[in-house]
């Protein structure tokens, strides 16, 4: 599955809830998630760090079609490599 299929399976599964809850509070619910992240990587379980990452990425979609945007083109800034040096491998300074 492609991100833009996937970004239209999760509109049409729960949009209306999301646009209920709204921008802010779709945000936090991801925010919930990430967190839930980082606890799956400090435990290092692969199960649930496949669990928590697929989560965090339902949940950024959901952000992403409250807000009305489309995440194929957010992604297509990264398609060519990295967006600041415009290389793969970045070799761009750490930050």
């Amino acid at each position: 599955m492609d991100l833009g299929d996937l970004q239209r399976t999760l509109a049409a599964t729960y949009l209306d809830r999301d646009l209920a809850r709204g921008a802010d509070g779709t945000f936090r619910w991801m925010v919930e998630e990430v967190g839930e992240l980082a606890r799956a990587l400090r435990d290092g379980d692969p199960a649930a760090l496949r669990h928590e990452a697929g989560d965090v990425l339902a949940w950024l979609i959901s952000v992403a079609n409250v807000a009305g945007v489309d995440l194929d083109a957010s992604a297509a800034r990264y398609a060519q490599g990295c967006p600041r040096c415009g290389r793969r491998p970045c070799t761009c300074p750490m930050r």
